[in-house]
């Protein structure tokens, strides 16, 4: 086998689509059965919206014109100028990407990894051989911690939470609400469905976050819930290299800042090609400087963004800035809208 893909969430499954057709032998390790769903960014930026579309992928969902800041009465726009984005149910998501991976021929396997071990010629996982390995099984990857490159981080960890609303989307843009100490992302991810989502370093339930945005959980309130509210975190998540002999990390696996500036499915999207070329180069080395390219903009953005926004301050005074300065509140979303490493 030229490469063994563990994890079969949407970075595993673009990495395992990529493969294939680039004409290698690739195969799918998952640990859950079916279709997962997961704490993600639901809404899709127009880069991810055009590297799935590349792959003949093309999930059903709720297009996006652009980001909308609300602090209290205060709001601004700013649409994207690649084109819209998509707000996507991540089971959606993933349903689409599996039937992607299985129509071309790539078995999806219900296993574990549990035991990785490397030689000149490849890589042993749990018996079976590859030539390569991806890691692609998520934001607290155990391959990443069993191959040492794990780096332990205790300052600021952020949590997220969502929950999904069963009424008319109101907006056609994400709607990022700030409070003193969260925001409230809110993605409409089809025509009778709103996702919610809630990033804070504080403790408590959902319920208890939301409270911090009144006006939000007024218009929020009478309307059902569809499904139960799901958490991630810590988000922040950081690796000392991306490539340890022939295995690769990819997606959030490789390292993670934060959902703030909600890149995470396009940069998973950027690097699961960038994986392919090292294996077929036989460079593993080349997908380090190639995922330090393809992230830059993402890492700085959005640590400086958190920084700045965990003063309190200078977090009150973000909206009112953007709405004095529109001009820089578009071009910093126009940024982030374009695909990886442009």
């Amino acid at each position: 086998m030229d490469l063994l893909v563990a994890g079969g969430g949407p970075a595993g499954l673009a990495t395992a689509l990529h493969a294939a057709r680039a004409g290698l032998d690739v195969a799918v390790w998952e640990r859950r059965a079916g279709i997962v769903d997961k704490v993600c960014g639901e809404g899709l930026m127009p880069g991810a919206v055009t590297a799935l579309a590349a792959l003949g992928v093309h999930p059903p969902g709720h297009d996006l014109r652009g980001i909308r800041y609300v602090a209290g009465p205060r709001r601004v726009d700013a649409d994207f100028r690649a084109g819209p984005g998509r707000g996507v149910r991540r089971t959606a998501l993933h349903a689409a990407l599996r039937e992607a991976v299985l129509a071309a021929g790539v078995p999806v396997e219900q296993r574990t990894v549990r035991r990785v071990e490397q030689d000149e010629d490849g890589v042993v996982v749990d018996g079976t051989r590859a030539a390569h390995l991806v890691a692609a099984d998520g934001l607290h990857s155990p391959i990443r911690r069993a191959l040492g490159l794990h780096r332990p981080r205790r300052a600021h960890r952020r949590h997220g939470l969502r929950r999904h609303y069963v009424l008319t989307p109101w907006s056609d843009r994400v709607e990022v609400h700030w409070a003193r100490e969260a925001e409230a992302y809110v993605t409409p991810v089809a025509d009778d469905l709103v996702g919610v989502a809630v990033l804070t370093a504080g403790r408590g339930s959902y319920d208890d976050h939301l409270a911090a945005f009144p006006e939000l959980r007024e218009r929020l309130g009478g309307s059902g819930t569809a499904g139960p509210v799901r958490g991630a975190g810590p988000l922040r998540q950081d690796a000392s290299a991306r490539a340890a002999g022939r295995v690769l990390l990819v997606g959030d696996a490789a390292g993670y800042v934060d959902a703030l500036t909600g890149e995470g499915i396009a940069l998973a999207l950027a690097q699961a090609p960038a994986a392919v070329r090292a294996v077929i180069n036989g460079d593993p080395a080349a997908y380090e400087r190639e995922w330090r390219l393809l992230t830059r903009r993402y890492r700085w953005l959005t640590r400086a963004l958190l920084g700045a926004t965990s003063v309190p301050p200078f977090r009150a005074a973000l909206v009112p800035a953007a709405q004095r300065l529109p001009w820089l509140f578009s071009a910093a979303v126009d940024a982030l809208a374009r695909p990886a490493g442009t």
